[in-house]
């Protein structure tokens, strides 16, 4: 118990972003449970080491169960609780569910769609998100929680709204919202007229006025517009919330937001402005549907937004869905291996969601730690078995801070534009981006991602690029700039085609990238799939494919390095490799196949020096590294099989955090099945 304590009362320093140790937990809501169990709850969160929950993100209705009567008395006793306990508290503001009293005062606050329906209550999420009204009701209920809790010492930190997003609005004051938005961005009609070609089916503007709604809006450079000011509005809604939360929170309190993976929900960077670190709920597939690159991905990105460690505030527990058909709770072992990946990641919490099982509602069959006996059980033992061994290793793994070689560019904008010109059934952009990280992550080469918006290359050797479709020639610059300067880059289809507002370029494809690609085409064509000739990359015939699309590609200074194998596109290069200045920009004319996919990066990191040569460990071994903050090198080796796998330890000497078994290089590692060794240097 001493040890407990102790832990709970120094889990963040002064600086509210950095911790003193991992901090393990769970969302807890004693306000559905069957009956009072709070002290139970606590002594078995005690029992099981847990340092921290997460409270409140939807009882706006029993904070403030009528208009202007403010109840806190039945969360002071939960909070007042854990604080004896030595648990620490993350309290949300409750605003992403508006009580039934005022969706019965102001329907109005109901999200109108761009089809035409319209939400009501009985669901979460269902208003507009600017609406004057919804705000004037949200800051007094942010405000009059702020008042009663900031300087409870139990709370570490606030977790802005939830998972938010604009919900499908197009009400009224969203709309004017974006006239608003597009007249200070675009200042006059005659602007708009001539950089989205709105003499395309006689749609010209003479006057603000004038502009039309979007339910029936064909024009692209409309749709992304209109998407992307959707994001900043969820940007701005965060923003303002934690600002209001910064006038009453002390200075060692942290306040957060839990972002989803879905990247097009939300601008995340600068929804991120006045966050002191990202946090993310992020679930994945269990038993033998578990890939480590569906755990771990999103950690690389969240981590990149700021460029600091993040949080999990919510994962996997048991089981998860909104019925009971996918019911897969993990094998013996797997809910361990998840908490080290995400720690491996950079993250500096991980909780579940949620502790206990709910016995009604939408998501009865979403299970917590405790099942609907509200019992200890597998999982819980296997809970207390990681929260006892981070009670002694959270300072040595805390604040991990991971240095990349290789980076993702993400551009929101391509995402949105290949939606609204598909190429293939599926969302091609995001299915590239997930590839290109899938061939590194099993290669174990680090990843983070660099965004488009404020994009810097900067201390990076390798960069993948999904379909740029859409950007800048500022941005296309960069990337040439790159290169010529010795950056190497793996580049796939339709990349430069488009400017940022999403309308073609007049000049030959890729653009302004022709000299850096060392090619140009004119023509492309769909396509169902094609083998590349003689299997260049020595994948097998049967993954030896490319698909969906052909970019006629005819080279300048590009070499080929396969084509394809067929009497009439065999003239046109699927893909190429060019030398510009001192990098090399390979480009992918086509969509290919995971195995070719993970060759040609390979090959570029083996290339550069990005893989070790000569203990090269692969999937389904994952390792990782980072610095810690007492200047130590930890290394991580999860493995994501079940089977035993044996690895050779090839770096100086350091020492098995578990066993405390010392390792010099050259000794051999043995990993059971979902197992992890974690090594310090």
């Amino acid at each position: 118990m001493v040890i407990l304590l102790m832990a709970g009362m120094h889990l963040i320093n002064a600086q509210p972003s950095k911790f003193s140790t991992i901090l393990y937990g769970v969302a807890y809501y004693h306000e559905y449970m069957p009956y009072e169990r709070l002290d139970k709850d606590v002594q078995m969160m005690q029992e099981a080491g847990l340092s921290v929950v997460r409270l409140g993100e939807s009882t706006w209705s029993l904070f403030e169960p009528e208009e202007g009567r403010f109840e806190f008395a039945w969360m002071d006793r939960i909070i007042d609780r854990m604080h004896k306990a030595g648990i620490k508290v993350i309290l949300g503001t409750p605003t992403y569910s508006i009580p039934a009293w005022l969706a019965l005062k102001h329907p109005e606050m109901f999200v109108e769609r761009l089809n035409g329906t319209k939400s009501s209550y009985g669901i979460r999420q269902n208003f507009d998100i600017t609406n004057p009204t919804y705000l004037f009701y949200a800051e007094r209920i942010i405000r009059k929680m702020m008042e009663h809790y900031a300087k409870h010492p139990a709370i570490i930190g606030y977790q802005v709204d939830n998972e938010t997003g604009t919900y499908g609005a197009a009400n009224y004051d969203f709309f004017r919202g974006f006239i608003d938005y597009l007249k200070k961005k675009y200042k006059t009609t005659d602007t708009l007229n001539k950089l989205w070609g709105l003499n395309y089916w006689g749609m010209t503007l003479n006057d603000w006025d004038e502009f039309p709604s979007g339910q029936n809006a064909t024009n692209p450079s409309y749709k992304l517009e209109w998407d992307m000011y959707g994001q900043k509005v969820v940007a701005d809604y965060l923003t303002w919330q934690a600002e209001i939360v910064t006038e009453y929170k002390r200075p060692e309190q942290f306040i957060t937001h839990c972002f989803m993976p879905s990247l097009t929900t939300l601008d995340q960077l600068a929804a991120s402005r006045k966050l002191d670190m990202p946090s993310l709920n992020v679930y994945h597939g269990s038993q033998n549907n578990v890939r480590g690159e569906d755990v771990m991905w999103a950690d690389d990105f969240y981590r990149s937004v700021k460029r600091n460690n993040h949080l999990i505030t919510e994962t996997n527990a048991q089981t998860t869905g909104w019925d009971s058909k996918g019911q897969y709770p993990p094998f013996d072992g797997q809910g361990r291996l998840f908490v080290y990946s995400h720690i491996a990641g950079g993250a500096n919490m991980v909780e579940y969601w949620h502790w206990h099982s709910i016995h009604y509602g939408q998501e009865t069959f979403w299970k917590g730690v405790l099942g609907h006996d509200l019992e200890p059980n597998r999982f819980y033992n296997e809970v207390s078995q990681v929260a006892h061994e981070l009670q002694k290793l959270g300072p040595k793994l805390v604040n991990l801070k991971i240095k990349s070689r290789a980076a993702i560019l993400y551009s929101r904008a391509s995402d949105f534009g290949l939606s609204y010109m598909p190429f293939t059934e599926r969302n091609a952009y995001m299915e590239v981006l997930r590839q290109m990280h899938r061939a590194a992550y099993r290669q174990n080469i680090s990843i983070d991602f660099v965004l488009a918006e404020n994009a810097d290359f900067t201390g990076y050797d390798l960069l993948m690029v999904p379909p740029l479709y859409v950007a800048s020639d500022a941005l296309l610059k960069k990337i040439s700039d790159f290169v010529n300067g010795g950056g190497h880059v793996i580049m796939s289809v339709k990349s430069g085609f488009c400017d940022e507002n999403s309308v073609v370029r007049h000049i030959k494809a890729p653009g302004p990238l022709r000299e850096a690609c060392g090619f140009y085409y004119q023509e492309f064509s769909s396509a169902s799939s094609l083998s590349l000739k003689d299997d260049p990359f020595k994948v097998g015939q049967d993954k030896n494919s490319a698909r969906s699309w052909i970019e006629f590609i005819i080279p300048e200074t590009a070499k080929p390095l396969a084509v394809y194998d067929d009497p009439f596109f065999s003239r046109f290069p699927a893909v190429t490799e060019n030398r510009f200045g001192k990098g090399s920009l390979v480009y992918e004319g086509c969509l290919v196949s995971d195995e070719i996919q993970s060759e040609i990066v390979t090959r570029k990191a083996r290339e550069i020096g990005l893989i070790n040569k000569d203990n090269h460990i692969v999937y389904p071994v994952v390792v990782r590294q980072g610095i810690n903050d007492q200047g130590k090198t930890i290394r991580y080796y999860l493995n994501y099989s079940d089977k035993d796998v044996s690895v050779v330890y090839n770096s100086i000497k350091g020492s098995d955090l578990f066993s405390n078994k010392a390792l010099k290089k050259g000794d051999t590692i043995t990993l059971k099945p979902w197992d992890v060794t974690i090594v310090e240097e």
